[in-house]
């Protein structure tokens, strides 16, 4: 394996739902004053002149994001919007169990939503996309399911693995390369 890019993730900052633990994926929240402070702490740590690829999610939370990261020439790609919840859009885990006792998006996927398999194509073509770039460096603004799909897509482990990677809102995380094979640098900073 020849050269690899850095992969930098960047969940979005905090909204209402995120911060009640509501289910969002097409419902299009604003960041909260909280999530606005998050985004804009992101400016100490990273440099927009260091990445040669900068994506983002079509959804405002991440756009904003990146633009109050300092990050204001980015491309959307709708591969980077968040797992579809279908029924589950707005609901809590909590209150999904009531109805399906165990459900784990992992497994069970969403009703009138995507399944794991259709977020992992998704995710799958973000990783080609970034090996392809020859870029150094590249980034992507996204969500918290995405970005942990994501994750496992660039390390090729399976999708069920995700419940083992928390990600908080605001946070930081990169992949990279471990000698031959592809690691995850930091997670979830």
């Amino acid at each position: 394996m020849g050269h690899m890019t850095e992969l930098y993730l960047v969940r979005h900052g905090e909204t209402a739902w995120s911060k009640s633990g509501q289910h969002t994926s097409v419902t299009d929240l604003d960041l909260t004053d909280h999530g606005v402070e998050q985004a804009m702490g992101l400016r100490a740590r990273l440099n927009p002149a260091d990445f040669g690829l900068v994506l983002a999610s079509p959804r405002l939370r991440a756009q904003r994001t990146a633009r109050l990261a300092g990050f204001e020439d980015f491309e959307v790609d709708e591969n980077l919007a968040e797992w579809n919840y279908g029924d589950f859009e707005g609901k809590t885990s909590a209150e999904i169990r009531k109805i399906y006792p165990g459900w784990r998006i992992w497994w069970n996927g969403c009703p009138n939503g995507e399944d794991s398999r259709a977020v992992r194509r998704r995710l799958t073509r973000i990783v080609k996309r970034v090996d392809d770039s020859g870029v150094d460096k590249a980034i992507c603004f996204a969500h918290g399911h995405a970005l942990r799909v994501l994750a496992l897509c660039w390390l090729d482990f399976p999708i069920a693995f995700g419940q083992n990677f928390p990600l908080g809102v605001g946070s930081l995380s990169i992949m990279g390369q471990e000698k031959e094979s592809p690691a995850m640098i930091v997670w979830n900073s």
